[in-house]
């Protein structure tokens, strides 16, 4: 009869809703598990779980290490509550009567102190130790230098030892552990503050108006790695992209003799060339050999040759070409590039010179 009377009192709505919360948490915790055991080709959700650089390597070492030992606390608190819960309950042959009263104890009080005192220390030097390796890592005469700076809402990437400046597309060399070829960045920005983060690569840092940073990538494999700006910077920060392009040695070197030579002179697309150093283009955008030498917005000499535009927000083709140039705001609500307002002949030939310039 009492366990009949006790399910009858029991509030089943509110029990029923916990426990339906504690499903919905427990689906979100495997899925967002699933996802970040993809790969950057299968899904645009990386994770610092699946590193490939070695600074990543450090990073998620340092991450199983925290959450193993995070875990074992969860684990002994959570025995602890039970054991207590289950020991100390309360019976039917209690009813009214004062629980055992504790005044505390010296040997108890002086293990949760001391205890919780010594695991924050070993998490410290633990975080440390990885910091410095980071941060204080040593420069081989061999390592390739990248400046990186954030713009509203791009990156632009300048190699000053080949003389290449893109953007929101970044090429590195694999790097062999038996002859590292790290690439160093430095990082600034234009404007506001930004975060350079490529989960797989290296860990987040931010680039900060008048203040130089730098970071390392040091990568195992080739291939393709998604990142983005991690830190609000605006209107359009969630789609403030990059893709880094981990080359072979000999691919790194195709692609940087590509990027050094000027841009293409074909005739036949002289008419898209003469809109461009027309109009308000050059004002924002660079391309050797004409005319229009802007910063504010990426360099197009070699425009084609990078597989996105507006900061990996589409596929650079010439529907799309064409749809950012007329109209940003279609692809990216609140960028900073205008609208152009060109007539359809002019469009038509700046699109048509545009992909000339491979």
């Amino acid at each position: 009869m009492r366990i009949v009377e006790t399910m009858q009192k029991a509030n089943w709505p509110a029990i029923i809703s916990r426990a339906t919360g504690v499903a919905i948490l427990l689906a979100g915790v495997l899925l967002a598990a699933g996802l970040s055991t993809a790969t950057p080709q299968a899904n645009s959700v990386t994770s610092i779980f699946d590193s490939h650089s070695t600074p990543a390597d450090s990073i998620r070492h340092l991450s199983f290490f925290v959450l193993g030992v995070t875990g074992l606390i969860f684990l002994v608190v959570f025995s602890l509550l039970t054991y207590t819960v289950v020991k100390f309950r309360s019976r039917a042959a209690d009813a009214g009567r004062e629980p055992a009263q504790v005044y505390g104890s010296t040997q108890i009080e002086l293990a949760w102190t001391i205890i919780p005192i010594l695991i924050v220390v070993v998490l410290f030097l633990a975080t440390a130790r990885v910091i410095h390796a980071i941060q204080d890592a040593p420069k081989p005469a061999e390592a390739v230098e990248v400046t990186v700076i954030g713009h509203q809402f791009w990156w632009e990437f300048r190699y000053p030892e080949l003389g290449i400046v893109t953007a929101n597309e970044l090429h590195v060399p694999v790097s062999d552990p038996s002859r590292p070829t790290p690439t160093f960045l430095r990082l600034l920005s234009a404007d506001t503050d930004h975060s350079f983060w490529i989960p797989q690569l290296a860990g987040k840092t931010d680039l900060i108006p008048n203040r130089v940073n730098e970071a390392w990538l040091d990568p195992h494999e080739t291939g393709l790695f998604l990142g983005q700006c991690a830190q609000y910077c605006g209107t359009q920060h969630a789609k403030m992209l990059l893709r880094v392009y981990v080359d072979s040695p000999a691919e790194f070197k195709v692609w940087a003799r590509g990027q050094q030579q000027p841009a293409n002179e074909d005739e036949t697309a002289a008419a898209g060339r003469r809109v461009f150093e027309r109009t308000a283009c050059l004002n924002c955008h660079a391309i050797s050999g004409t005319n229009g030498s802007g910063r504010f917005g990426p360099d197009l000499t070699h425009v084609m040759s990078r597989r996105t535009i507006a900061a990996g927000a589409a596929e650079n083709n010439s529907q799309n070409l064409r749809l950012w140039i007329q109209n940003p705001d279609s692809i990216k609500p609140g960028s900073l590039m205008p609208a152009m307002k060109l007539s359809d002949a002019e469009l038509d030939a700046l699109v048509r010179y545009l992909e000339t310039l491979q």
